[in-house]
């Protein structure tokens, strides 16, 4: 896909709106990546400038065609900070200052310590990199001093490594020019909502947050699969460990910047109100916190045509083939499922190229249960030229915050089977406050049960009149709450008056930071 040759910060023109994304758009399609892209098209007479937060510098094709309003892409490389001289001046003084502030970051910190973070950083970015602030003897030896205090029993080897990786982010995320906007806005925290706060600190500027899910969750569940950070760790059952370890590393890490984010931001948004429990947990002001659900067109989803053409039972899961989304468990209910349907079609519809690890063990699966006539990858696909063809869908995910695709299914009267997580039984069954009641949309299940997924998407392909209720109440309940349009009046109405906001002080002293929280 071409696209138009955009400028870096600080070449860029100064844009309305800052976006920063992390892992996700321009070069990861679905989901967050797409409320993101029809975000920018929506409002096509402000200019975004885009902040991609990725993991290396590896060529990336776009998975969206930039639209015009946007003026500016900056990357942030998280795994390799710009590199900086050989030597600077003063260094040892650098290290032994950072490392307070970085320690208490691995250790639960917050805004104040990224204020000081900042601040030691600020007079030498542009002279400074990964040569003296990850690779030089002083950074070793301070390493070797923060491991001793901060995970005294753990192998030294694992934590210059994880410290290393973290670091890495952090100073890449620290380091890069700064594009010059009139407003910040994070779509996750993370590195993300780091650079959001770093933001607000630099320039004044107001930042805001929309947290689609909570990021210190979804880190969490990737953080306790990941099997080389349980290398020397406590892996017992016990309700409580009594020695931390790395993965308390990452998490109070993770849980440091989403701290800083929530005190940087002006205003904290969610999808559903189950996710604001989290983050007053979090230490979120529950002042600036605002829900604003996902929207769809519903106009253009509303107008797909069933397919009138005889085809056999079809259900379909949408989204990328990736082990937060749990494909397995969708491939054993469609083995389940089949013996009761033999001419099924399970489709799995979206990218196939962000873990190919993940996708081969999908398909290993599918030819172990014999189910190469039945289990399809189709791909990444146009959704409204499937949606006529399919008769329900599955989401199986672990984690979600408002899936987009049960709206965009609901909104062409197909319903939906999903585990009980984000805010998929407030979309299928309803929020409390809904009056009239419209009737569920579909079924919720419990986590990884193949058993439950078929029984109920068993029940949708196999009774008409239920399958018939639950795609009128869905395509209501999509109708009355989700409809972008809305939406859109709702974030233009966010952006107008942060836009508006004068410049506030810049970069505090991290004492004043203190004394204020």
């Amino acid at each position: 896909m071409s696209t138009r040759h955009l400028p870096e910060a600080p070449g860029a023109p100064r844009a309305d709106v800052c976006l920063l994304m992390e892992g996700s758009y321009p070069y990861v399609a679905g989901g967050v990546s797409t409320w993101t892209h029809d975000l920018i098209r929506s409002h096509a007479d402000l200019t975004f400038h885009v902040v991609a937060l990725v993991a290396d510098r590896s060529t990336r094709k776009l998975a969206y065609e930039l639209p015009d309003n946007v003026t500016g892409l900056t990357h942030v490389y998280l795994q390799d900070p710009p590199a900086g001289p050989l030597w600077q001046p003063g260094a040892g003084r650098l290290t032994a200052a950072l490392e307070g502030p970085l320690a208490r970051l691995q250790q639960g910190g917050g805004l104040p310590e990224v204020a000081e973070v900042l601040r030691l950083l600020a007079a030498r970015r542009g002279r400074i990199g990964k040569r003296t602030l990850l690779n030089s003897e002083d950074a070793f030896r301070m390493v070797v001093r923060m491991c001793r205090s901060a995970l005294s029993d753990a192998s030294f080897l694992e934590y210059f490594w994880g410290s290393r990786a973290l670091m890495s982010g952090l100073f890449a995320t620290l380091l890069v020019p700064m594009p010059q906007a009139r407003v910040y806005h994070a779509v996750s925290t993370g590195y993300a909502g780091l650079f959001a706060a770093r933001a607000r600190l630099e320039t004044g500027r107001p930042a805001l947050l929309t947290e689609h899910g909570i990021y210190t969750n979804e880190r969490r569940i990737e953080i306790l699969m990941a099997e080389w950070l349980f290398e020397g760790a406590d892996t017992s059952l016990a309700l409580e460990r009594k020695k931390r370890d790395l993965r308390d590393l990452w998490l109070d890490t993770f849980a440091s910047y989403s701290k800083a984010c929530y005190d940087a931001c002006d205003r904290i948004i969610t999808l559903y109100g189950g996710n604001q429990e989290f983050q007053r947990r979090q230490g979120a002001d529950p002042a600036k916190l605002t829900v604003v659900p996902n929207g769809i067109d519903y106009a253009g989803y509303s107008k797909v045509v069933r397919d009138p053409a005889p085809r056999p039972p079809t259900i379909a899961l949408i989204g990328r083939v990736v082990p937060i989304k749990d494909v397995k468990t969708y491939i054993r209910a469609a083995a389940i499922l089949r013996e009761d349907i033999p001419d099924l079609k399970a489709m799995i519809l979206g990218p196939l190229e962000e873990d190919p690890g993940y996708v081969e063990e999908c398909r290993t699966i599918v030819k172990h249960l014999g189910l190469e006539q039945t289990v399809i990858f189709a791909g990444r696909v146009k959704l409204t030229d499937w949606l006529g063809r399919v008769d329900a869908i599955a989401l199986t995910s672990v984690s979600e915050a408002q899936p987009l695709v049960i709206l965009e299914a609901g909104a062409s009267g197909v319903p939906t089977v999903a585990t009980d997580v984000g805010s998929c039984s407030e979309l299928l069954m309803g929020r409390p406050d809904e009056e009239p009641p419209l009737g569920a949309g579909g079924a919720v299940t419990p986590l990884a049960s193949p058993l439950d997924t078929a029984r109920e998407l068993r029940a949708l392909l196999l009774d008409r009149p239920w399958r018939d209720r639950c795609s009128r109440a869905i395509a209501e309940r999509v109708a009355r709450h989700y409809d972008k349009v809305a939406i859109d009046r709702i974030y233009r109405a966010i952006y107008d008056e942060h836009i508006a906001m004068p410049d506030r002080p810049t970069l505090p002293d991290a004492a004043v930071l203190r004394e204020g929280s």
